[in-house]
């Protein structure tokens, strides 16, 4: 009761005007219920979802919307220009409708006149309507060096400094590139995107990261940092048109760190939801086709799609050590060629993913092609062969090491069996996941476990991993070809959108052909839910949208 007492005085009133009250339920019982997640029939009839984030949010300010777990909030709280729907696609969102010049540059967003903000008591009065000049503001803010949002690098040398952003009125909103860059309305989706009030940016100063303003389908109501967040619906939301709208009472989000006890309360029914998965309980919960075990086919659902994310192994091509065999490209497609990926991801995962066989591209996206770029399949005699050439070319072949974090040690042994097994001898190296990634960033380490997820969805987001302009990050493989390169750089011009993906293909060719990373698999999101969860949808962005989901019981 003592959480209860700390969210009664902070505001009862606008839960009384809530949902809740037209439908016969107090507030109190709301409130206790999001606190206490209580199993008493009282409670039954209340639709909140509740769902479990091992790691914890550090803002809910949108320019700091860099990790999984800040966007999956920022997305409930905010909203942007455009979105993506199912499909992948550029879809309206804030603004209905948007133009692009015939040179590339000039994009022109047409607003919607009906969104409003959230209540919230930065406003003198009620919340107003969004204008234009919100997403000048927002998106200045992004570049902002008093701001240092980790987002800057989406408008940074894209967008015309001078006249970047512009509200040529209330309703219409232009932005303005220096150069044509198409996946630029990819970009305006991410969540770094999402339009802020000026005002709530003034009355809390550095403390809005914990107090989010914004036009999404849900609003802020609790954050009890380490604990739990409660979220309570939106009841003007814009895009809303069912008149039953809002269909939940509320969202309850608690952050348990262990994925076992996380397990645990999902099973108990104290979560709605459970994503991803480990291998303590992955038997219990999947067969090794990646199919829901026969036992729990009564208790829930499992939904899976490809995730726009490339697992590999990433290969140092300036070396560290002395003599390195992985210098050697035959060496590098025979460590491609020995990997059984099919039954690697059977094995090891339970059938969630697919081969890393296309390239780095994956799959998801509108230009992956399986049959246009036949990568590596799992071909033995081939490796060793190769193996044989590079010996003969080069001499013995040194040892290598791989490194990689506790996470990913399964794979690794799986890995490096199969290169043993065509005469090359790897050990592995064990390191904190910071000291991974600085090993990686500082080119400190030759071979190493990594992993892309997609900013924006187009492959061009990918294929800049192996950019020699690049630093690392993204291009930990210190990858320079000049072939590669000058496609890169045309395909940043180029308009026309089968002529791109034309170029994004001969570049992923050529990622293929030189092998500076080993390739393993296309992921796949795996989410778990009860069966009283109605309208869950997922995409390839791992996004959790909520605003069309149902508790029945």
């Amino acid at each position: 009761m003592m959480h209860f007492a700390v969210l009664y005085s902070r505001g009862m009133t606008d839960l009384w005007r809530s949902r809740y009250l037209r439908f016969g339920i107090t507030a109190l019982s709301v409130l206790l219920l999001l606190v206490s997640c209580g199993d008493s029939d009282e409670d039954d009839d209340l639709q909140v979802f509740r769902y479990n984030q091992s790691n914890q949010i550090t803002s809910l300010d949108p320019a700091f919307a860099r990790s999984q777990t800040n966007i999956w909030t920022v997305d409930h709280l905010y909203d942007g220009l455009v979105t993506l729907d199912e499909d992948m696609k550029v879809a309206p969102a804030i603004a209905h409708s948007w133009s692009i010049s015939e040179d590339g540059l000039d994009y022109v967003f047409h607003l919607r006149t009906d969104v409003k903000f959230h209540e919230d008591d930065c406003w003198d009065g009620p919340p107003r309507e969004v204008v234009a000049e919100d997403f000048v503001y927002s998106f200045e803010r992004i570049l902002s060096p008093d701001v240092s949002s980790p987002g800057s690098w989406i408008f940074r040398d894209k967008v015309d400094q001078d006249s970047a952003f512009t509200a040529l009125d209330d309703s219409t909103f232009r932005v303005r590139l220096v150069r044509p860059f198409l996946p630029f309305l990819g970009i305006l989706t991410m969540e770094y995107c999402s339009v802020v009030p000026r005002e709530a940016i003034g009355y809390y100063g550095k403390s809005f990261r914990s107090h989010a303003v914004g036009t999404g389908p849900f609003r802020l109501k609790r954050w009890i940092e380490n604990q739990a967040m409660f979220l309570l619906p939106h009841e003007k939301y814009f895009a809303a048109e069912d008149p039953h709208w809002p269909y939940l009472d509320g969202v309850k989000i608690s952050f348990i760190a262990d994925r076992k006890t996380a397990y645990l309360e999902f099973l108990r029914g104290e979560l709605d939801m459970l994503t991803g998965i480990e291998s303590s309980y992955v038997n219990e919960l999947l067969t090794k086709d990646g199919q829901l075990h026969p036992l729990r086919a009564d208790q829930m659902i499992l939904q899976s799609s490809p995730f726009l994310n490339t697992e590999y192994i990433g290969i140092n091509l300036q070396g560290v050590q002395d003599e390195s065999p992985l210098q050697h490209q035959q060496v590098r497609q025979a460590m491609n060629y020995a990997i059984d990926r099919p039954t690697m991801i059977r094995a090891l995962r339970n059938g969630i993913g697919a081969p890393a066989q296309s390239g780095f591209i994956p799959r998801g996206l509108p230009s992956y092609d399986a049959d246009r770029s036949p990568g590596y399949m799992y071909d033995q005699a081939r490796a060793r062969a190769l193996i044989a050439e590079a010996t003969e070319l080069y001499g013995e072949l040194g040892d290598i090491q791989l490194h990689v974090n506790k996470d990913y040690l399964d794979i690794a042994t799986y890995l490096v069996k199969a290169w043993e097994s065509i005469g090359l001898d790897c050990d592995i190296q064990l390191d904190e996941s910071s000291l991974l990634r600085e090993g990686m960033r500082r080119g400190d380490i030759d071979l190493f476990r990594a992993s892309w997820i997609a900013d924006y969805p187009d492959a061009e987001n990918f294929l800049t991993v192996f950019y020699s302009g690049n630093p690392a990050p993204p291009n930990y493989t210190r990858f320079r070809n000049d072939e590669f390169d000058q496609l890169y750089e045309q395909s940043l011009g180029e308009i026309n959108e089968s002529e791109r993906y034309e170029l994004y293909r001969h570049m992923n060719e050529i990622i293929i052909e030189q092998a500076p990373v080993i390739f393993l698999y296309y992921d796949e999101t795996a989410v778990f839910y009860h069966r009283h969860v109605k309208g869950l949808e997922l995409n390839a962005s791992k996004l959790l949208k909520l605003h069309r989901v149902r508790i029945q019981k």
